[in-house]
């Protein structure tokens, strides 16, 4: 599916938390992503890592088979986008297996979905760093897939008591400051829907380089 770039259409975004479980303060953030995006006048794509269930990665899986039906859902959702913020936990320092799965399910789709969206990550945890760690361990696989990772990120600490009954942020300051930074990106990305400003310079190899001079939303 190709994405509508008219002027003055809504901006599209896909938000999802990267947990299963479903008391995770990670759906809870992406939730509340979810609405503050909205207030901004976008068309918001709520989703669970449960729409998108999908085997550990096989080749011989995929050579017989094609991508399981979780990493198609996936890959349609984010097609649809004009950009996707992800509430991902820390495991042990990292990225969530289950989400980094996810990711190389759909790198291996054709055309590669995550080139050229753009990407705000968020993580909540009850450590007193956040998840912050495993957030700069997703921007590796993001970046390299061409994805454009927004430059601030949101972590919450001490996330098991960081919300309030009725889903917003309960320390002091957090939520502004979670509301500053999507404010930001949106402005980014809407800026990029409607106006050709962002200039493709870097390829990752010889034969990834195109004739564009540019990289027009309006393609498609």
């Amino acid at each position: 599916m190709t994405t509508d770039s008219r002027p003055g259409r809504p901006v599209r975004i896909l938000v999802f938390g990267a947990a299963l479980r479903a008391g995770s303060t990670n759906a809870r953030l992406a939730s509340l992503a979810s609405k503050l995006i909205a207030e901004t006048g976008a068309e918001v794509d709520l989703a669970r890592m449960r729409d998108f269930d999908m085997p550990l990665y096989d080749g011989d899986a995929e050579d017989a088979e094609g991508l399981p039906s979780g990493a198609l859902a996936l890959c349609e959702r984010i097609k649809r986008c004009d950009a996707f913020v992800v509430s991902s936990p820390e495991y042990n320092a990292s990225v969530p297996g289950l989400l980094k799965n996810a990711v190389d399910w759909v790198s291996r789709a054709r055309p590669q979905p995550f080139k050229t969206k753009h990407a705000l990550l968020l993580s909540s945890s009850p450590s007193m760093i956040g998840g912050n760690r495993g957030l700069w361990a997703l921007r590796v696989p993001l970046e390299h897939l061409g994805t454009r990772v927004y430059p601030d990120m949101f972590s919450l600490p001490r996330a098991h008591e960081g919300f309030t009954e009725d889903g917003r942020l309960a320390h002091p300051g957090s939520e502004d400051r979670l509301a500053e930074t999507i404010c930001g990106f949106m402005r980014l990305v809407s800026a990029d829907v409607q106006f050709v400003c962002l200039q493709r310079r870097w390829y990752e190899f010889p034969g990834d380089r195109t004739d564009a001079p540019v990289t027009h939303r309006t393609e498609g």
